[in-house]
Parts: C-alpha cells; sequence; structure tokens
C-alpha cells in the first residue's frame, strides 16, 4: 500500500516558521486525503498483509509519534514566551516508539535527544504514568520533573529503566556497552541483577555521531567482544535522518561503513513507515536477544523543523529542499496507513490530533505553575551526596573475617601481621582485602591481570578471584571507564584502572561528562559508583617522558562531584581505598584513586636503609575520614608553627627532608602537612592549619597554573590569614622531558630550601 504524498508546502506559506508549516502540512494531508479506504480490522488485525503490527498496537504508535510531535510543537511556541527551555525535538524521529515497543522497560535505554517518540511509547510500559505531563515538567524546568528535578531536559525515567542522558556528541555510547556486559558478567558471578537476565542494553543516536571517535570506540569494543564470543547484548540504533545540524551524511554513508562489519550485526528498518519499518525493527531486537550479539539497527529517519528552535533552516537550505525533506514526514505516512486501512477517517485522525495538542498545552500550563529550582542548596543537592557516618560504618565494617583468611592464605599471613611494607604492597593488600568483603568487586584494565599491572599492583588478585573478577580490556581508556559505567549501573562494584594519568585525559567525557553527572542529572535518582585507580604522577628515575611522569591533575579537579584522593604512604593508601569504596557502596559517589607511581617501591626517607618510608598494613576496621589531612612534626620537636608546609604526594618526603635543612639553617620548627584529599579540598582543615602558622610554604608538584596549589591559597586567603607570607614552589607549565631533564621542570627539595630561605628575607 502507498500513500500519495504531494509537495506539501504552497507558495503562500514559504516565508513562515518551519513548525507552523510542519503543523499546517498534517491538517491540510488529512482533510484532502481522498485515498482508498478498506473496512476497519478487527482490533488484532494486521493493518497490512504480512505485516507484525496489528491494528491496535499501530494505534497507540500512531499516539505515540503524535504525543511526540505535539510536544516539539508546544516547546517552539512556549519558548518565545519563556514557559519552555528547550526546543531539540524529535520531528522525523517518532518512529523510534517502534524501538519502545518492541523491547521492554526494564531493558536499560541510553537515548538521545531526539528520543520522543521512544519515550511516550515506554510510558505505555507500566500503568498510571503519563509520558505528557513528566516530559512538560521537564521542558519547563519545574523541580517537580521526575526525571532531573528540573536540572535539564532530559529523557528519563527511574522506573521505566532510562537513564537520564546530558552527553556531549556519542559519550553515551561505551557505558551503553559497558551496561550491556555487565549484564552477563552478574549472571555469570551469580551477582542478582535489577534486571531479568536476558535484558538487552538500547542505545540511540543519529548518524552524525555515528563518525566520532567515542562512538567508535564502542562499535570497535562490541566487535571485540563478539569476536571472542563475550555476550555483549546491546542494540545500537543509528536514527539516521540525514544530516547533523547543518553538515550532511553523505547519501549511503551509514549503511557503508555498518551494513559489513563482521561481529557487529546490522539490521536496516524503515522508521518513517510504521506498517514496513515494524518487522524489521522486531527481528533486529529478536536478535540481539537471542544471540546477545551486539546489533547495529539502522533506522531511516527524517529531520524536520531543523535542529533546534534556533536553527532557521531557510538561511541555509533552499525552500524545494525544504519542502522535499517535510514531504517525507513520517505523520502523514501513518495518518495515510490509518485512513487508507479504515481503522480511523480523516475526522478522527484530526480530532485525536488536535486533542493530543490540547493534552500537550494543558500540561505545560501545568508545568509553568509547578515549582521551580529557586537555591543554590536545591541545585546542587544531588550532585556529591555523603553520608559521614555511614560511610564510615561501612568503611570499618569486618564482618568478613572467614573471606580474608581465605584471600591471604591463612589467618598467619593476614597483612596487619606482617612487618611494615612500601606503599605498593600495602595497595595490593588493600585490594585484596575489598575483593574478600565485596563480592561484587570487578578490577580491570590494560595489564592488570597475570601480570599483575605495570608495576605488580594487582599481583596475585587473579588467582585469588578468579578471571570474571579481574581481567584485561582491550587498550582504550574511553572503553574501560564505559564499562565501569555500565557494570555500575546494574549494582557491581568496578575498580577500572588506568595506567598512566596522561592516559586518562583522551578519556575524561567519561568521568567528567557521564560518570560524575549522572547523580546530578537524575535527582540521585540513578548513580555509577566506581573507584578509579589512576597511576600518575612524576619522578620516576630510568623509566621517563611526559606520558609515564603527568603531574596535570587539573583536569580532575575540574569535575564537579569527583572525590580524589592521593596517599604518599602505605597505610593511608589501605585506609583511603577502604573509605573510597565505602563511599561508592553509601552513596554512589564516582572517585579517583591517585596514585604517585615513584613512592610504590619508596622504603626511605631520609637516609639510604632507614625504613622509614615503610608502613605497618592497618587492621581492616581502620579508615580515613574523608577531607582529613595527616600532620607531620620534623624530629626536634615542637608544634611546628615556625613554618607550615602544605603539600601531598612525593611532596611529602620531600618536604620532611627539607624541613630538617630548613631548622639547621634558620632554626624554625615545621609542620609538614599532608593533604591527601585533593578533590574536593577541605578548606576548613586548611584554614585551622594556617592559623597558627607564621609562614607558609606551599610545595605542589603539579603545574603552576590551576594546581592544586591555587586552591590552598584560595582557601588560606578566604580565612582570613592571607596576609601571613608565603611561598609556593610548584611545577612549570611544560611537558615533561626525558632523563634526567624532567627534575628540572618540577618541584625539588632544594626548591622547597629556597624558598624558605627567601621567606626569611
Amino acid at each position: 500500500m502507498t500513500a500519495s504524498i504531494p509537495n506539501p508546502v504552497p507558495a503562500r506559506m514559504r516565508g513562515l516558521n518551519r513548525a507552523e508549516i510542519c503543523d499546517v502540512n498534517f491538517t491540510e494531508f488529512v482533510r484532502g486525503w481522498n485515498g482508498h479506504r478498506d473496512v476497519a480490522p478487527a482490533p488484532h488485525e494486521a493493518v497490512l498483509d504480512g505485516s507484525a503490527l496489528d491494528a491496535a498496537g499501530f494505534r497507540e504508535l500512531f499516539e505515540s509519534q503524535l504525543i511526540s510531535r505535539h510536544l516539539d510543537l508546544m516547546a517552539r511556541v512556549l519558548r518565545v514566551q519563556n514557559k519552555v527551555f528547550y526546543t531539540i525535538g524529535s520531528s522525523g524521529h517518532e518512529g523510534n516508539a517502534m524501538v519502545a515497543r518492541l523491547t521492554r522497560h526494564t531493558d536499560p535505554a541510553f537515548l538521545h535527544y531526539r528520543s520522543g517518540g521512544f519515550m511516550a511509547e515506554r510510558f505505555r510500559k507500566l500503568p498510571g504514568m503519563d509520558p505528557i505531563m513528566d516530559s512538560a515538567l521537564s521542558f519547563a524546568a519545574s523541580s517537580d520533573d521526575p526525571a532531573s528535578g528540573g536540572r535539564h531536559k532530559v529523557w528519563g525515567s527511574k522506573s521505566l529503566w532510562v537513564l537520564p542522558q546530558t552527553s556531549t556528541i556519542a559519550s553515551h555510547l561505551p557505558k551503553a556497552l559497558g551496561t550491556a556486559m555487565a549484564i552477563e558478567t552478574a549472571r555469570r558471578l551469580g551477582h542478582p541483577l535489577p534486571i531479568p537476565g536476558d535484558s538487552i542494553a538500547i542505545c540511540s543516536f543519529g548518524d552524525a555521531s555515528s563518525n566520532h571517535a567515542t562512538a567508535q570506540t564502542a562499535f570497535n569494543a562490541a566487535a571485540w567482544s563478539a569476536y571472542q564470543k563475550l555476550p555483549a547484548p546491546v542494540l545500537f540504533v543509528c536514527e539516521d535522518n540525514g544530516i547533523g545540524i547543518s553538515v550532511k551524511t553523505p547519501s549511503g554513508w551509514i549503511a557503508r561503513n555498518f551494513a559489513n562489519r563482521q561481529d557487529l550485526d546490522y539490521f536496516h528498518a524503515d522508521g518513517l513507515d510504521l506498517a514496513s519499518g515494524y518487522g524489521d525493527v522486531q527481528r533486529a531486537v529478536e536478535h540481539c536477544r537471542r544471540t546477545r550479539r551486539p546489533t547495529f539497527l539502522h533506522l531511516r529517519t527524517t529531520r524536520i523543523m531543523g535542529h533546534a528552535g534556533t536553527d532557521f533552516e531557510i538561511e541555509w537550505r533552499s525552500v524545494e529542499e525544504l519542502c522535499a525533506v517535510e514531504a517525507t514526514d513520517p505523520l502523514l505516512r501513518s495518518a495515510a496507513i490509518a485512513m487508507e486501512s479504515g481503522l480511523m477517517s480523516a475526522d478522527e485522525v484530526l480530532a485525536l490530533y488536535e486533542a493530543t495538542r490540547e493534552r500537550c498545552f494543558a500540561a505545560a500550563g501545568e508545568a509553568d505553575r509547578r515549582p521551580k529550582i529557586e537555591t543554590l542548596e536545591h541545585v546542587i543537592a544531588p550532585l556529591a551526596p555523603y553520608t559521614p557516618q555511614a560511610v564510615m560504618a561501612e568503611a570499618t565494617r569486618v564482618d568478613y573475617a572467614g573471606r580474608r583468611v581465605e584471600a591471604f592464605g591463612s589467618e598467619a599471613r593476614l597483612p596487619e601481621g606482617q612487618p611494615p611494607r612500601h606503599m605498593a604492597i600495602q595497595i595490593n593488600n588493600a585490594l585484596h582485602d575489598l575483593f574478600a568483603k565485596y563480592p561484587e568487586t570487578l578490577l580491570f584494565g590494560e595489564d592488570v591481570a597475570q601480570k599483575g599491572g605495570v608495576y605488580t599492583v594487582t599481583k596475585g588478585l587473579q588467582k585469588a578471584f578468579g578471571r570474571r573478577r579481574v581481567f584485561n580490556t582491550l587498550l582504550d581508556e574511553t572503553m574501560i571507564l564505559g564499562m565501569a559505567q555500565g557494570f555500575a549501573n546494574l549494582g557491581l562494584l568496578p575498580i577500572p584502572e588506568i595506567q598512566y594519568l596522561a592516559y586518562f585525559h583522551n578519556a575524561c567525557d567519561q568521568i567528567r561528562g557521564e560518570a560524575a553527572s549522572l547523580q546530578f542529572f537524575s535527582n540521585n535518582q540513578f548513580a555509577n559508583p566506581m573507584v578509579v585507580r589512576i597511576a600518575g604522577l612524576g619522578y620516576q628515575r630510568g623509566f621517563g617522558g611526559h606520558f609515564h611522569n603527568d603531574n596535570s591533575i587539573t583536569a580532575l579537579r575540574d569535575i564537579p562531584g569527583l572525590v580524589v584522593g592521593c596517599p604518599s604512604r602505605g597505610d593511608d593508601a589501605a585506609t583511603m581505598l577502604r573509605t573510597l569504596t565505602a563511599l561508592a557502596k553509601v552513596d554512589g559517589r564516582v572517585s579517583v584513586f591517585l596514585e604517585p607511581i615513584a613512592l610504590y617501591m619508596t622504603k626511605d626517607l631520609y637516609e639510604p636503609g632507614d625504613g622509614r618510608w615503610l608502613t605497618a598494613y592497618p587492621a581492616p576496621e581502620e579508615a580515613m575520614t574523608l577531607g582529613e589531612g595527616r600532620v607531620y612534626l620534623p624530629d626536634s620537636g615542637g608544634e611546628g608553627s615556625d613554618l607550615v608546609i602544605f603539600t601531598y604526594g612525593n611532596g611529602v618526603p620531600m618536604s620532611l627532608r627539607a624541613a630538617r635543612e630548613i631548622e639547621a639553617r634558620h632554626g624554625w620548627k615545621a609542620r609538614v602537612v599532608d593533604l591527601r584529599w585533593l578533590v574536593p579540598l577541605n578548606a576548613a582543615y586548611i584554614v585551622e592549619q594556617a592559623k597558627s602558622a607564621k609562614r607558609i610554604l606551599i610545595v605542589d608538584e603539579g603545574r603552576h597554573s590551576a594546581g592544586v596549589g591555587e586552591g590552598v591559597i584560595t582557601a588560606i586567603a578566604e580565612g582570613g590569614h592571607g596576609a601571613r607570607p608565603f611561598q609556593r614552589v610548584v611545577g612549570v607549565d611544560t611537558y615533561t622531558p626525558l632523563a634526567g631533564a624532567a627534575f628540572l621542570v618540577i618541584p625539588g627539595e632544594q626548591d622547597i630550601v629556597a624558598a624558605a630561605d627567601r621567606l626569611a628575607g
């Protein structure tokens, strides 16, 4: 069956707003319908011979399409009245409602912004839900918005397993794949899933986004998994409308690029025609669920009404081209099917169309009257939840003694009974401890399994806990962090490793834009708790260069809601790890455990062989309070108020050595404050330590610009102690060179002494 859809825009309307034109197109098309009408089918008869879609299903899909369309039209009208704050619409993409109908509400969905049809249809999966009101609240940025609490216009629903997306281009694909992989991982581990074991993950995106490096890394990782017969039931839905804002996708490019990829199974469906597209969508969904293989659904769509309300396409596209695009409006085709099949008359179609409009505007009016976010406290409430007592109780919980003994081999080999050790060994002990405590813990990354990591920090973990919990990944930091989010989404506790700090930067958005933002944009309904281990900072000898001595932590300091801890010794590393995992378990937080590489094997402090940087392993009931530093007083005693040195990481033993020389030169009693927690900086603690200081030194091994030292100085100044004499010893704004030249660009002990000399002068 075909519908005759004429060129829809008469000359008199060519200068009008394209949204108005599309609106008028529909009503004129239906009023002017003169096609053949069949006898109305029974509710469960097929609309077309051979179609997988019955009449009742078609009508519901059509209604979902109309809801999506009228939400778009409502947003365009009310935006100019400052009642709606988002106009990127779904017009032309309403066929994605078929994907929602053919999947379950327990299939986790990661959607792009043109998913109005999908959401309207998925709302049918549970009784008592209202897609129009919920969407209107989100458009209006009302604090009653059930998805984000008014923080952003997002498609999301806790009960419908739609995780809110505010992604940069394609950045949600890795975590969608990670979630698909997590379904199978949890099942193999016997970990209870919050969704059925045969669920699939759904991920939608545009044709332009498919070219993004982040998308390509997800496609590659999916194929990499399938090639090894590792289940990865993700349905990639590429909604191909042929354009990205104003840049056209070459005709046929998506099919050419994806149709013949091995280990990424390709299906095509017409998203502009419910009758012909439904069966193909169904085949793709069933294939993904049955085979547990990554599946690529190439869904034909179009884009009408522009990219957003501010996109005046007439300024850069010809009228003829716009008219041709608008003639492919999927709502025209759906209306034609409804009338041609006899399912609905023209009057019934128009009545439904106008009734849907009224519902959307009524909901928008109500949403405009609902409360908005009006205080800063309200804005940031879900950003960084922290319940100190509960976190400390979890961190010090010791009800797993039997599993500890099993993990370490015997009671005699428990680490707290062993002699003092260097930091690498104590981190390894702490990881064994945490794996015994939390059976849902996973550790993964590059070279972490059999090899035990480049620095053997994870040595023995795979042997102790098996290949399902400790495993190597492909060499792709973006995918490592995407997998971590997927595992966390389904209740596992991931500890991914990024091999070097320099390698984090090319995958930073997986933390900045995705993991750390989820609690904020979901109003704390969703969380993806994790502890990201990153080896970094400088001072390695004999193994240098920028990529193995990266001292730039500024990118980490700029991520809202993130926690960054940086230990300088083994016992601190163990108690800090316990706190970070408890923070993940209790409050759903994302954190980074920054491990100073040069201190992994450090044993001595002042003299070779003194063993004064070795530490005993702390008993399992000990943990470190978030934000709490450690204060060192030099061996000569006193309160150390003549000079207070604020530092962290490698700066701690350096400052302690320098303090000895400073006392010999100037007679000053020094106090060295190890911050330990770099994000967020504990301003109150810093001010308290600065109160009694006659002089202040800040030793920051990071770079001069935007480093931790700037935060320390700001805290002191804002705390009312900025008049005290101070000096900052800090790295240079440069990349790190090779060999001995590396030590020219980072602080050294003599730099600290020289700064003290300047204070004395």
